[in-house]
């Protein structure tokens, strides 16, 4: 006599319905890999080669950058360092522009956050005088929220910088460092961003945090 567990695979229809799982697997895959194939091959961005403003902002150089020899490729980045998505993605574009070694980039800070982001900003572009915006920039990023004064000077520390010299360097240049965010904000509004961050990578505009495989993916896109 058979046992129950004998009867099941015996039994006609165990067969048909294993054909019919083993079918919706490779449906689902199919499908997941057609899905992958699309995304792999839709634009990373929006492509501004086109537009007189966006190529302007990547010919300026008067705002804080982080140069390397022989670049390539220049990345304009609009940001905010209360702005969360600006944070989340800062690892990863850290993470991408070290490995290409050869993308320029240059920062327009646009404090769209409120007041304590327009004064980071300012201690950010204020600090840039002793060379030290990148720095900086990689500490606020990184450092804790809501930036207040105590993250702010905990920063330009841990970037080696002279707290006393920002102090006096924004009073000093507070209307050429106002001027600078005025002309951040514009060019933003030239290009018609909805928010930070945004990424000008070449000719492809890209808005929203994205990861560091996005990031590589679009300096490829840019130099194609």
């Amino acid at each position: 006599m058979d046992s129950p567990a004998q009867r099941d695979r015996n039994h006609p229809r165990a067969a048909p319905r294993g054909r019919l799982v083993i079918a919706l697997l490779a449906v689902i895959l199919l499908g997941w890999m057609t899905g992958r194939l699309i995304q792999r091959a839709a634009p990373i961005g929006r492509d501004v080669g086109g537009d007189p403003a966006a190529r302007a902002i990547l010919r300026d150089r008067d705002a804080p950058m982080q140069d390397v020899p022989g670049a390539t490729l220049t990345m304009v980045v609009f940001t905010d360092y209360q702005c969360p998505a600006c944070r989340a993605a800062h690892p990863a574009m850290t993470a991408a522009v070290a490995a290409d070694g050869h993308v320029r980039v240059v920062w327009r800070d646009w404090p769209i956050f409120g007041p304590r982001s327009e004064r980071a900003a300012r201690v950010a572009i204020a600090a840039a005088r002793q060379g030290l915006y990148p720095a900086v920039h990689d500490a606020l990023m990184t450092g804790p929220v809501p930036v207040d004064d105590a993250v702010l000077r905990a920063a330009v520390a841990r970037a080696g910088g002279d707290w006393t010299r920002v102090t006096a360097d924004l009073r000093d240049h507070d209307a050429a460092i106002t001027a600078q965010l005025i002309r951040h904000q514009a060019d933003a509004r030239r290009l018609g961003l909805p928010g930070t961050p945004a990424y000008l990578i070449g000719p492809v505009l890209v808005t929203g945090a994205i990861d560091a495989a996005t990031f590589r993916a679009a300096f490829a896109e840019a130099r194609g």
